[in-house]
């Protein structure tokens, strides 16, 4: 029999907030909405975007920090494995539930990118303000992707052709 290759990477925002719940030997599990955009075309050439909404359970110590950093909305990349499991309900249904299975969950994104957000769940230090806690070039209004003019840089220099970046 040939060997099977289960693989999945998802990149997504939390459609609601983990819920987590702990087993009887106290291990805890997370369970994740992860709600993924898809574009397509109709055949009229329109452009349709979707939403995937695809049900993620992280494990352990995984699922502690899931519940203690993330929130609706935030974005996250899971790495792990697509499992389908089927139950049967008190009236004797059977159902069938397809989830991914996390191996790793990457937080996408900064602290700063949810800032009100650690301070509604008491992440912040005594005695800390929020310009030391922030610090961005935010306060000081320039957004993150500011043009950077790079004939300024070095301009005392001699007039070269050579430009030192830097970066």
């Amino acid at each position: 029999m040939a060997r099977g290759f289960n693989k999945v990477i998802i990149m997504g925002n939390l459609a609601r907030d983990p819920e987590v719940r702990y087993t009887t030997s106290n291990q805890a599990i997370a369970k994740l909405t992860v709600a993924v955009n898809r574009v397509s075309k109709n055949r009229n050439g329109e452009v349709k975007e979707d939403v995937d909404f695809i049900p993620v359970v992280v494990f352990g110590n995984q699922a502690e920090n899931c519940e203690r950093y993330l929130r609706k909305g935030r974005a996250v990349l899971v790495e792990g494995r697509m499992q389908v499991r089927n139950y049967e309900t008190s009236s004797g249904e059977r159902r069938w539930v397809t989830e991914v299975v996390a191996q790793w969950v990457n937080f996408v994104g900064s602290k700063r990118d949810n800032d009100g957000d650690s301070q509604d769940r008491g992440t912040q230090r005594d005695g800390e303000d929020k310009k030391e806690r922030v610090g961005s070039l935010r306060e000081k209004g320039f957004d993150d992707d500011f043009p950077m003019d790079f004939s300024e840089v070095d301009s005392d220099k001699d007039d070269s052709d050579e430009v030192d970046i830097p970066f």
